[in-house]
């Protein structure tokens, strides 16, 4: 079901709850939409840690913002799919920041092509969209600031990982169940890959449309409701957003509306007042700056 959320207004400074002090890592950030919420938060005063597997491409896209004036962020060399690449990253983040605040899993890739519908090295994209996001969240976890304000986690998801997207009436129980465990989210991610492997995934109900992707993120928003439930009550927000159909490269440039627009909405929901913050939720962005939750 869906639940109209009143349009995000400006940030206003004197609503203001972070500093320079406040430290945000962002993921997937030398290009597009990751890219653009590294500096939508650098422009609103948050200290940014760039992230890229690429260590050219991300070394460029921090240089670019330095040179544009923004000293507060930094980029290191991050490939959320290999654990000895998110080990050598925490530590490098404990040494440097010690604590952090604001956590957006935004890397992911997809290999079909706007309007194509064929599943193209559905490993690849399970583990960098949804296990590369939970294996580098679970690193970063002891090292969330929770003494005094709330931290954040945002998950960028997609609505084809909706659960209305599933014909198989099994699985959507299981992901529906308020008590969903984590082993519960590997079983049915690896019975996806099982039903793709013995080439019956259509006929098992699985997602129509970009079926390896959407069950990436059908997944990823699984795994938000059951952390947000672990860290209920103990200082720590976590929810999923799509950010709608956005003009990157993932979309071959096409979409409604553009990174920056999505950026502005992503740096609206991490940056709320305490007072107003959620967890748990999966927010969809219909037009710039006016999402609904579903639930």
């Amino acid at each position: 079901m869906d639940h109209p959320i009143s349009p995000l207004s400006p940030t206003q400074p004197s609503k203001r709850w972070w500093s320079e002090e406040t430290t945000a890592v962002v993921t997937g950030a030398n290009k597009g939409i990751g890219f653009a919420v590294v500096k939508k938060l650098l422009e609103l005063g948050v200290t940014v840690v760039l992230t890229a597997r690429n260590a050219e491409n991300g070394s460029l896209a921090a240089d670019s913002l330095r040179r544009t004036g923004f000293r507060n962020v930094h980029f290191f060399c991050l490939d959320v799919t290999d654990p000895s690449s998110i080990a050598a990253f925490v530590s490098w983040f404990r040494l440097n920041f010690r604590v952090l605040d604001i956590l957006v899993n935004n890397a992911a890739v997809s290999f079909n092509a706007v309007g194509e519908n064929s599943i193209k090295e559905p490993e690849t994209i399970i583990k960098t969209n949804f296990y590369g996001a939970k294996l580098l969240t679970e690193a970063l976890l002891p090292l969330f600031r929770r003494s005094v304000s709330v931290s954040r986690i945002l998950n960028i998801s997609s609505r084809l990982g909706a659960l209305n997207k599933l014909r198989n009436p099994n699985v959507r129980q299981t992901l529906e169940n308020e008590d969903l465990t984590d082993e519960q989210i590997d079983e049915t991610v690896t019975q996806f890959l099982e039903d793709v492997s013995s080439g019956t995934w259509e006929k098992q109900g699985w997602p129509a449309n970009w079926s390896d992707y959407a069950v990436s993120k059908m997944a990823l928003n699984a795994y938000s409701r059951v952390l947000a439930r672990r860290y209920d009550g103990k200082n720590l927000s976590v929810n999923c957003l799509c950010p709608g159909f956005t003009r990157t490269s993932m979309t071959g440039g096409q979409g409604t509306h553009t990174a920056e627009e999505a950026a502005a909405t992503i740096a609206s929901l991490v940056l709320l007042h305490p007072e107003k913050l959620t967890s748990g939720k999966f927010y969809i962005c219909v037009e710039p700056k006016k999402i609904i939750s579903r639930l």
